[in-house]
């Protein structure tokens, strides 16, 4: 017998990159992404370059809003790799999307912690207010609904991250709230880590 709850792993996941994204548009990096990037990289050896790959990828996603060959291409050339090692990255971390998404991303953490704590729930609400299934953007492109394995605050558990910030102990009671936030406030609605904020 198993305390893990039953999941559909092969539903609204986040499958990051395993089908080859589409080519895009040409791409390069603006003047000031260009430069940040530089900045990064000369904090590593000339032939380290290749380690400021996630940066690389980071500034290319923020730029264009998501991972196409194009740009999987543009930062190979910039960094100094082959465009199969860009792949290879962008095909293993869950944050680079290879397909258009919406302003919020919102992420509901499936793994044990949360799993156990109600985040099916959390998930099945979401999707009732925002209107999509899991793996879907809304018409207007302002929502993204994914659900993620372990975003590793099991402690506060469940955890929605939206973009790049957490929202904890979050209940199926919460999430019309967390939506008018976000629709209100943005990200500014959110609770952050209580860590990085130092909250006990």
């Amino acid at each position: 017998m198993s305390f893990h709850p039953n999941m559909d792993y092969g539903r609204g996941h986040h499958k990051s990159a395993r089908a080859v994204p589409e080519e895009g548009p040409a791409f390069v990096y603006t003047a000031e992404n260009r430069a940040t990037l530089e900045e990064i990289c000369s904090r590593y050896p000339p032939e380290r370059r290749k380690s400021a790959i996630l940066y690389a990828l980071f500034i290319a996603q923020r730029q264009q809003g998501h991972i196409t060959g194009n740009a999987m291409r543009h930062v190979a050339e910039v960094i100094g790799c082959t465009p199969a090692d860009v792949e290879d990255v962008v095909s293993y971390y869950v944050m680079f999307f290879t397909r258009p998404v919406g302003k919020f991303v919102v992420q509901v953490c499936r793994t044990l912690s949360c799993g156990l704590m109600g985040a099916e729930r959390v998930t099945e609400e979401l999707s009732h207010a925002l209107g999509i299934k899991p793996g879907e953007t809304d018409a207007a492109r302002d929502f993204t609904l994914l659900e993620v394995e372990c975003l590793g605050a099991c402690d506060k558990a469940p955890v929605v991250c939206v973009n790049d910030s957490w929202h904890e102990c979050q209940s199926p009671d919460a999430v019309r709230a967390l939506v008018d936030g976000l629709r209100q406030q943005g990200e500014a609605s959110l609770t952050g880590c209580y860590l990085a904020a130092g909250k006990k």
